[in-house]
């Protein structure tokens, strides 16, 4: 009998001790010692904070211009497609209804990478004219130790520094196409906007103004992926006369309308218009 409550005893013993250096080790990992990361890389970021970095890095680059300096940035993350990151950012920024205002920057930044891949900055830059000049006509360069062999050596003319052409964002947006839609599947008064860059390349989260006397509406590309990266789309109220325009620039188009349709019974109704914007 003395026997079976050792032995209880000692079960109880263990457990006890168990569930106590379990609770001390939790102590002292949490609260007393808790693990402290430092010079951590932003790879390691939750998502929701790696969400940030890509903000503050696209607000830099909207600032500055400096493409280069984001993508290697950008490269710290360690996305498997940087582009489509700030992409889906910027569009689930628009679904939420952009409460901090990065949409458009995180878009123009995902614009730029597409159009200039290599990371060259966006501002202006001064090189010399030998690195992007031919040589004059006759002249001959000297090298900087000649051979011994070289008797009198040849020097060139030293030429004036001049500017270098760099790529830009992207020009200002042009419109290619419009056309009046009588379609009796679409809604009536639907007006649909596509944005192509240079390339014909859906541009997402472009930002377009419609207004109209006495109102404004801001809508962006890229809110109804299944329909396309570039497509936007507004429901025009009848009567009224609109006009559009990029907000990045470009051309304004006016005179909007609903067009006056009629089905093959006779009824009439308003129909929609298709607009086309790209840049040059």
């Amino acid at each position: 009998m003395s026997t079976e409550r050792v032995s209880n005893r000692g079960s109880w013993y263990l457990l006890t001790g168990t569930l106590i250096g379990l609770a001390l080790g939790l102590l002292v990992a949490w609260i007393l010692f808790p693990v402290e990361y430092v010079d951590t890389s932003p790879a390691s970021l939750r998502p929701d904070f790696k969400d940030q970095y890509r903000s503050m890095i696209a607000s830099a680059f909207l600032a500055t211009g400096e493409l280069g300096r984001a993508q290697s940035r950008l490269s710290l993350l360690d996305d498997a497609d940087p582009v489509q990151a700030l992409t889906l950012q910027s569009q689930s920024a628009l679904s939420a209804g952009d409460p901090d205002g990065s949409a458009y920057a995180l878009a123009r930044l995902a614009d730029a990478l597409k159009l200039s891949p290599t990371g060259v900055s966006i501002l202006p830059t001064s090189t010399p004219a030998s690195a992007t000049q031919p040589l004059l006509s006759g002249a001959t360069v000297t090298p900087a130790h000649p051979p011994a062999s070289m008797i009198t050596p040849v020097s060139s003319p030293t030429p004036r520094p001049t500017r270098t052409p760099t790529p830009t964002v992207g020009a200002a947006y042009i419109l290619i196409k419009q056309e009046d839609s009588c379609e009796t599947n679409l809604p009536e008064g639907l007006l649909q906007v596509e944005v192509q860059d240079a390339a014909g390349r859906p541009v997402p989260g472009a930002e377009i103004i419609l207004a109209w006397q006495g109102g404004e509406e801001h809508f962006f590309t890229g809110l109804k992926p299944e329909l396309g990266d570039g497509y936007a789309d507004f429901t025009m109220t009848p009567d009224t006369v609109y006009t559009i325009q990029l907000a990045s620039g470009g051309q304004l188009v006016s005179n909007l309308s609903a067009p006056s349709c009629r089905t093959s019974a006779g009824d009439n109704y308003h129909g929609g218009v298709r607009l086309l914007f790209q840049q040059p």
